[in-house]
């Protein structure tokens, strides 16, 4: 995702919500807590993806950081990866006032990644696989630099949303080095199989968001502009339905219909 399109999408998220209004950023967060994301009393980044103070934590394309933090604060030694130098700089600023052990942040397009064969203990590639221009050199860099047992959190966007959002977004979107392909269920398992690594569970996580971003396409947000009324409705809605008694079960069941995105986590091989 090129620099500018991040800017842009980072700059709704830090603005100051309306009175009386929660932003996207903060309602993604506790939909994804609700969905087991990022539970800090137990390390587990994911629900089965555990991060203790003993591992060594590679973030591929770590972006603004947030998983990094969350390994930095479970005690673990952190390296962030990503192509973007700003990136980079943000994130290794975040880790040196962390409760890391160690951290490194590298400027990398991961091809290949400037690390030692057997380096981590786990390896996170997220929202990364589908702007690669060769998934499986990529994942056979990650397998590369993972110790034996390592594990994998994979992710990458789900086909329903991505197929819906085809057909609305710019052309852009659909270019290097944004989007380059979109990942069937199966074909990202089978990649995944294919390097080497055995999956040991999958999931799916966030309808909010994709609905959020074929709303930011459908309503043609535009970049620097004040947020469009649809978005900003979308996510009042979205966080007044978590809070009601059955918004779990919605939450779960349009999860599985229509996420934001896909995942696989799995082991190499000791």
């Amino acid at each position: 995702m090129s620099e500018k399109f991040r800017s842009t999408i980072r700059s709704f998220f830090t603005k100051p919500p309306l009175k009386g209004r929660i932003n996207g950023k903060n309602c993604g967060l506790e939909d994804a807590k609700m969905n087991g994301w990022f539970q800090q009393e137990t390390g587990d980044l994911i629900t089965g993806f555990r991060i203790g103070a003993e591992d060594t934590v590679l973030d591929v394309g770590c972006g603004d950081g947030g998983a990094c933090i969350f390994a930095a604060n479970q005690g673990a030694e952190v390296i962030a990866v990503d192509i973007l130098d700003e990136a980079i700089q943000r994130v290794d600023r975040r880790l040196a006032n962390s409760k890391a052990r160690a951290h490194r942040a590298i400027v990398s397009d991961a091809n290949p990644l400037p690390l030692e064969d057997n380096t981590a203990t786990c390896v996170m590639a997220m929202e990364v696989l589908e702007h690669v221009d060769d998934p499986a050199q990529f994942l056979s860099e990650l397998v590369r630099v993972g110790k034996p047992q390592a594990r994998y959190l994979i992710t990458v966007p789900d086909p329903v949303a991505e197929n819906v959002q085809k057909r609305l977004a710019t052309p852009s979107y659909w270019s290097k080095p944004n989007h380059l392909r979109i990942f069937g269920r199966e074909e990202l398992d089978q990649a995944v199989s294919e390097a080497g690594l055995m999956i040991e569970s999958r999931g799916y996580k966030s309808f909010f968001w994709a609905m959020w971003w074929i709303l930011f396409w459908g309503v043609e947000q535009k970049v620097g502009e004040p947020e469009e009324p649809v978005l900003a409705n979308w996510t009042a809605t979205w966080n007044e339905l978590l809070k009601s008694p059955k918004g779990n079960s919605v939450r779960n069941a349009l999860d599985e219909f229509m996420p934001k995105s896909q995942y696989v986590i799995a082991r190499k091989a000791a």
